[in-house]
């Protein structure tokens, strides 16, 4: 299944920092994450993104920039299928960017979608009322109820002013569970809050940082311009 990563700090970082982290990642997986990737972030107050069909390590024009919110996906494709471009994540609509990672099997949901995370990201927003993470919670729970077998259902969801993550798997923590950690303090500018398949190679922070895992069956969210939790 698929990496992912959000980054979110009030006060900016480097995209190409935290992008290089998840090519890492992707690399060395023990599941194959080459079917291309793509990333959406924040700059001079819009959504900017990229997506290619490369492999994320081995594209040579990754962007690079300093934003205050990014979501990146690296993907492995379902069965080696639908492998083109306008399917790789992150999802955008309106001020909303999407991203999934796991696998659901017999799911009985009627959505409008390319593929089966494009119709999650579609359900999803059926429940936004003004409260992005409201809308995830009601949404996991419901998709949860009517499919047969969750292997995971991890979620990463942004609006300019707030993150959510949703995680969900009844197998394989080692692979599926998400790990977040936060760089500096989020009281202040510089503090950054990095959530990820996996936990960063060592090399890519420039200090000690602890990494903990998201719970299983959670959904937590901050405010990206406050770093409050």
């Amino acid at each position: 299944m698929c990496r992912m990563l959000c980054v979110a700090s009030p006060g900016g970082f480097q995209i190409e920092e935290h992008v290089a982290a998840l090519a890492a990642i992707a690399e060395h997986s023990v599941e194959y994450q080459g079917h291309g990737w793509g990333c959406a972030w924040r700059e001079d107050g819009r959504w900017r993104s990229y997506h290619s069909i490369q492999p994320v390590w081995e594209d040579l024009h990754r962007p690079v920039g300093r934003s205050t919110l990014l979501v990146a996906h690296a993907r492995s494709a379902f069965r080696d299928e639908g492998i083109r471009i306008e399917n790789n994540m992150p999802f955008r609509q309106g001020e909303q960017v999407f991203a999934f990672n796991g696998e659901l099997r017999g799911v009985r949901i009627r959505e409008e979608g390319r593929i089966g995370a494009e119709k999650i990201f579609n359900f999803m927003r059926r429940f936004h009322r003004g409260d992005l993470r409201v809308a995830l919670e009601r949404a996991t729970g419901a998709i949860e109820r009517r499919t047969q077998y969750v292997r995971a259902m991890n979620i990463v969801v942004a609006e300019p002013s707030q993150v959510c993550v949703a995680s969900r798997f009844n197998e394989s923590p080692e692979y599926f569970q998400m790990q977040r950690c936060t760089v500096g303090d989020v009281r202040t500018a510089d503090g950054i809050q990095i959530v990820c398949s996996e936990r960063y190679p060592a090399r890519f922070l420039r200090r000690s940082v602890l990494w903990k895992p998201v719970p299983n069956g959670v959904v937590c969210g901050w405010d990206v311009r406050a770093g409050r939790a």
